[in-house]
């Protein structure tokens, strides 16, 4: 099977921009949040968008602590461990039940979170993982989804965007390796992990034809999730469903909730889910990383939903929700940029 040489790789990266670095996709973004900042007349004016979320949910926030202010009813068994601790962890993981997933109670773009399927796995996970970690019951409900959600402080809120994950799978030929099918595939030459343990006990094998073999079971766009845009799902009931949700939620006005679902169907009935995680201020619209996006497009969105976190913030600061201080706020991004570091190893 022909593999993809380096040249095709830069070529797929360099003219397809949602494989570009965070930093290249969004430095024109930061002339504008410069922008926002200067009419907000606070550097760290986005602290005020979300008051029940540390920092307004932008970085560095606990999961543990937006699980506690979303109802149990919405949420899969999550369950907070002291990092290294694998006494604890292992009790509420033989509570919760195998298979089950691991991930940093402060993390990001998906690093460090792990599909655990046994004791083995969970011995290891606790003893290499850098931080203290949530370990959450499997949902395996068939459809996951990204769901934006805005609210004006006393009006009805609205969804957004919408997006469905397709996660990063291979389907076999009769002749090739998993290992092989992955080379071959541009997208999965960008984004997998080649050294994974996945890949370590199946790379080597060779599925049949026709089929599909599973690599990445993490939702996450830095680990080879396509993101479809779903927008044409986003009707009155949904909408209804989604602030039904929100409501519940104390000062919740801007972010994107992580779900899995039966069906968007479902959803719309308010059954058969479980919201995963809750991202506040520093959420993205998935939508725009819909392979063949227009980037022109995608500025525009982004552009327009961080002028909604600026309007919010600054009418719940009208209302008497303090931003937070330039030193409070200096200080917390010297914590996250110190953590990031245990994260990846840095």
């Amino acid at each position: 099977m022909p593999k993809i040489s380096w040249i095709s790789r830069l070529k797929t990266k360099l003219f397809n921009w949602e494989y570009w670095p965070f930093w290249v996709l969004y430095f024109p973004v930061f002339f504008y949040f410069g922008w926002l900042a200067v009419r907000a007349r606070s550097f760290f004016f986005f602290t005020a968008s979300n008051p029940s979320i540390d920092f307004g949910g932008m970085f560095g926030e606990r999961k543990s602590d937006i699980f506690d202010i979303i109802p149990d009813k919405y949420i899969p068994v999550t369950r907070l461990i002291e990092k290294g601790n694998l006494n604890s962890a292992s009790k509420e993981a033989h509570k919760i039940g195998f298979p089950l997933i691991a991930k940093p109670d402060i993390g990001e773009r998906g690093i460090w979170v792990s599909k655990i399927g046994n004791q083995e796995d969970l011995k290891a996970y606790v003893e290499k993982c850098p931080v203290d970690f949530l370990l959450q019951e499997l949902v395996n409900y068939p459809v996951e989804l990204g769901v934006f959600y805005v609210k004006y402080p006393g009006q009805k809120g609205r969804i957004t965007s919408i997006v469905r994950k397709e996660f990063l799978s291979v389907s076999g030929d009769g002749n090739s390796t998993v290992l092989d099918l992955l080379k071959a595939n541009a997208r999965a030459v960008l984004t997998a992990d080649f050294t994974s343990d996945f890949l370590n006990r199946e790379g080597g094998r060779i599925p049949r034809k026709g089929e599909v073999v599973l690599v990445e079971p993490i939702g996450n766009h830095c680990r080879g999730t396509k993101f479809l845009n779903d927008e044409d799902e986003i009707d009155d009931e949904l909408t209804e469903a989604i602030c039904k949700i929100a409501d519940e939620i104390p000062d919740f006005y801007f972010g994107r909730f992580d779900l899995k679902c039966t069906s968007v169907e479902d959803l719309r009935h308010l059954r058969n889910f479980k919201i995963l995680e809750l991202n506040g201020a520093g959420s993205e619209p998935g939508h725009v990383y819909q392979p063949g996006f227009s980037l022109f497009r995608a500025y525009q969105d982004i552009l327009w939903h961080l002028r909604v976190l600026a309007d919010i913030s600054i009418l719940n600061h009208k209302r008497g929700i303090p931003y937070w201080s330039f030193q409070d706020g200096y200080r917390k991004w010297k914590t996250h940029k110190n953590h990031n570091r245990l994260l990846y190893g840095k």
